[in-house]
């Protein structure tokens, strides 16, 4: 398949860079009028897509009418215009799906393309386009990255920056993405009008308070994901989610998470991150 992509191309040297392959990613593109494309998307996912450029990713999700999380992407435009959607593999499908079916009679084309995606952090080499959910995250590339780098872990970089993953800590169908930490992570945009889900998230941006969500916590042992976790008094506080080396992402209930939580056999204690 041809390059989707061109990354910054400016040459460096002796960069303290890491990188990885993410092998569970894939693209979905959309093709046709590049005006339509931008009104097709404003209207479905959370962020302000007229942002998305060929330098510049934004980070989106696609809800259900009820608010509820069915994919998150990031999202920049080619050379062309034309859209392109880094998602989780196993959400390709089902995304292109369920785009397809609010593409009514759009002079839109959508299509499920596999890509090379490579995550890079450390030090800015001038390669890659910049992941906007958190400072110190890195980039992404979705080409060649003609510079050295060392080879890194990216499941452990992201654990110890408390960013979720799609096939593990995010649940289709039953996850609302402001518990899951989307504001934080610079995946919703309050100003940009209607979308599919919109009133129940400003809803609870605005009329409720959060008393449960995604947090970061560090922990001794390790569990499988979705082990249940009790605070000390024994009442249920939240679930594990993705964890290793000591670093997590818990879904909590946030009174009950003040204190060392465990699993129900004890085998293992987990704290809230500071």
């Amino acid at each position: 398949m041809d390059t989707l992509y061109t990354v910054r191309s400016t040459m460096a040297s002796g960069c303290d860079l890491y990188s990885e392959e993410l092998s569970g990613r894939s693209i979905v593109s959309l093709s046709g009028d590049s005006h339509e494309q931008e009104d097709f998307l404003q209207s479905l996912v959370t962020n302000d897509v007229a942002r998305a450029a060929p330098d510049a990713l934004i980070y989106a999700a696609l809800l259900t009418p009820q608010g509820k999380y069915l994919a998150d992407f990031l999202v920049w435009r080619d050379e062309n215009g034309d859209f392109r959607l880094d998602v989780a593999r196993g959400l390709a499908g089902d995304l292109v799906k369920r785009l397809t079916m609010y593409r009514l009679r759009r002079p839109v084309q959508i299509a499920h393309e596999e890509a090379v995606v490579t995550a890079l952090w450390g030090t800015d080499c001038g390669h890659g386009l910049r992941d906007p959910r958190h400072p110190d995250l890195g980039w992404r590339a979705y080409s060649a990255v003609p510079v050295e780098s060392v080879p890194g872990d990216y499941d452990l970089h992201r654990l110890k920056l408390g960013i979720p993953d799609s096939a593990i800590d995010l649940l289709v169908g039953d996850s609302y993405i402001l518990e899951a930490g989307f504001e934080h992570l610079n995946g919703v945009d309050f100003r940009k009008g209607c979308y599919v889900g919109q009133e129940i998230v400003a809803r609870m941006k605005f009329k409720t308070e959060l008393r449960k969500g995604l947090r970061s916590v560090t922990l001794t042992g390790s569990a499988p994901p979705s082990t249940p976790l009790t605070a000390p008094d024994g009442k249920p506080a939240g679930t594990l989610l993705s964890n290793r080396d000591g670093y997590g992402l818990a879904h909590l209930r946030f009174d009950r998470a003040t204190e060392a939580m465990s699993d129900a056999e004890q085998t293992i204690t987990v704290r809230t991150a500071s």
